[in-house]
């Protein structure tokens, strides 16, 4: 019975928050962590060895896109139960330090201060019995990762 509480209240502490959380801009030297992917690979045309986009995460993005340039922005912060998490939001303002992936006519932004935690990686979208949402999956930055795939380490 322990070893359930320990788990379920593991899963809830590395649960997304949907709150703004403070941004770390100083870790361009540091790694960090992803989960598994089974989902088919598709390489970004204008940054292929930066970050990738699955099929699914492309499908996804298709399906709930709006056409007044709203597109997906991958932010990596300090926080959850591994030390850095991934957030997903929708905007509308490009920054002046984001790189843009295209892909079949969906957008993803990331800032470069994130994406040196996840160069290599692909943006991919998971459904499960219990949550359907997007993530950060093989990643080449990665030491270990939470068993909700909210957080991970860094390789150091």
């Amino acid at each position: 019975m322990t070893s359930l509480l320990k788990k379920v209240s593991y899963t809830a502490f590395c649960a997304i928050r949907r709150q703004n959380l403070t941004k770390y801009k100083n870790l361009s030297g540091i790694r960090y962590a992803s989960t598994k992917n089974q989902t088919e690979q598709v390489e970004s045309e204008s940054s292929s060895e930066a970050l990738r986009l699955s099929q699914s995460a492309i499908n996804r993005l298709k399906r709930i896109r709006e056409d007044d340039g709203t597109f997906l922005r991958v932010v990596v912060e300090g926080g959850g139960c591994s030390g850095f998490q991934t957030k997903f939001e929708f905007d509308t303002k490009v920054d002046k330090d984001d790189i843009l992936i295209e892909k079949d006519g969906v957008k993803v932004a990331i800032d470069n201060d994130s994406l040196e935690f996840v160069r290599g990686s692909t943006v991919d979208f998971q459904e499960e019995l219990i949550r359907s949402a997007f993530a950060i999956v093989n990643n080449p930055q990665a030491e270990q990762g939470c068993s909700c795939g909210a957080s991970f380490a860094l390789k150091l």
